[in-house]
């Protein structure tokens, strides 16, 4: 990359990787990471399900829209780990892509990985609690994943995580940075 990165954006499906990459990656880089979901967790005092369940997922997206801009335009070097719907509501896409000296990176796993990684994590994730067999999580995920893959796909970077070790990803993004 020819201009110095000050903001690394990591999109992609929950089970990708965004968080544990971007952790990583953030003491490689020196760069201080953010977790959206977390983030808007700490500075709403309820955990993501709970605002889904108490408020309702449009109120969600939108204070997400406002959390997400509010991280974009920090000044510091940062990695920004995405909500895995994140790019698909409100200007989100655009606030990730024009925000300045960024880059964005599409985590991309493939559905078998994906099922695998969350069928243990399912009632943590509010999108998909309320599913109990790994076939319904498997639709689920081929369906979403097919309507989200539209927004990931116009991120500047593609690295797909299913049989690549945490290092070398890191590495791999490192070198791009």
């Amino acid at each position: 990359m020819s201009k110095s990165i000050d903001t690394i954006f990591l999109l992609g499906y929950m089970g990708a990787g965004k968080t544990v990459i971007g952790r990583s990656l953030s003491k490689k880089l020196d760069f201080k990471f953010y977790d959206l979901d977390n983030y808007i967790e700490q500075i709403e005092g309820k955990k993501v399900s709970d605002i889904f369940n108490e408020k309702n997922e449009v109120y969600f997206r939108k204070i997400e829209n406002k959390y997400l801009q509010e991280l974009s335009l920090k000044n510091e070097k940062k990695i920004i780990s995405t909500g895995g719907g994140t790019p698909c509501f409100k200007n989100n896409l655009e606030i990730i892509q024009k925000s300045s000296n960024s880059i964005s990176i599409y985590l991309k796993a493939n559905i078998e990985t994906l099922v695998m990684r969350l069928f243990n994590s399912i009632e943590k994730r509010p999108i998909i609690s309320h599913l109990k067999k790994e076939d319904e999580l498997k639709e689920f995920i081929t369906k979403h994943l097919f309507e989200r893959s539209f927004y990931y796909e116009k991120s500047d970077v593609k690295i797909k995580t299913d049989d690549i070790e945490l290092k070398d990803i890191v590495k791999l993004i490192g070198e791009l940075i």
